[in-house]
């Protein structure tokens, strides 16, 4: 996959606290940056796909080896 410029005006107080999470984990900014929209990108599909599976109905209903007694 190829790699797209993509820019942003942010904040000074803002890319402060981005430079400081991003060095807390030896990262540059670019790379934290990126990484917290992968996850939040994933987090949201995960989200989505938890809302749809209980919408149907299926999150919870298998009942193998309990005792329901």
């Amino acid at each position: 996959m190829g790699s797209r410029v993509l820019s942003l005006r942010v904040d000074g107080e803002l890319l402060e606290r981005i430079r400081q999470h991003a060095a807390k984990r030896g990262m540059s900014v670019q790379d934290y940056v990126v990484r917290t929209l992968i996850r939040e990108d994933f987090d949201e599909r995960f989200q989505s796909s938890v809302d749809e599976t209980e919408r149907l109905g299926i999150w919870g209903t298998a009942t193998y080896g309990m005792d329901n007694s």
